[in-house]
């Protein structure tokens, strides 16, 4: 199995959103979750749960469901924390002035060789060491 493309935690809450607001965005994020060929990271899991049953969330929901979500996207890619990404998402943050958090995405994104990366919250269209990063919702 390859990843060619990786979701960022955004992209898995969109798929569970029952605000009104959201329903295209949620749309367009079943489909992306419908490929074959992607990969996510444990972070992004990790996100996820937190995220997903936060008990501030209008539409949180419970932690059986993020558990049983969670495993299903186990069919994806998942890029574990590892002391090479934690060192690349470092050198990332450096260069490049991201985040942590968003650094270790892409780090993680690279590790599994994706070429893109879909997320809303870093630059559309900016290329890190050859990932693409895409935002699916502009």
């Amino acid at each position: 199995m390859s990843a060619a493309a990786f979701f960022d935690t955004n992209i898995l809450l969109y798929t569970i959103s029952r605000e009104p607001a959201e329903r295209a965005k949620k749309a367009v994020a079943l489909e992306l979750v419908a490929r074959s060929d992607a990969g996510l990271s444990v972070q992004v899991l990790q996100e996820f749960y937190v995220q997903a049953t936060r008990p501030t969330r209008p539409d949180r929901i419970l932690h059986t469901d993020a558990v049983d979500l969670i495993e299903a996207w186990t069919r994806f890619e998942v890029q574990p924390m590892t002391l090479d990404v934690l060192m690349t998402a470092l050198a990332i943050k450096q260069r490049r002035n991201l985040s942590y958090w968003d650094s270790s995405i892409v780090a993680a994104a690279l590790a599994l060789g994706c070429r893109e990366l879909y997320t809303e919250d870093m630059q559309h269209g900016l290329v890190i060491d050859g990932l693409r990063l895409v935002n699916p919702f502009s």
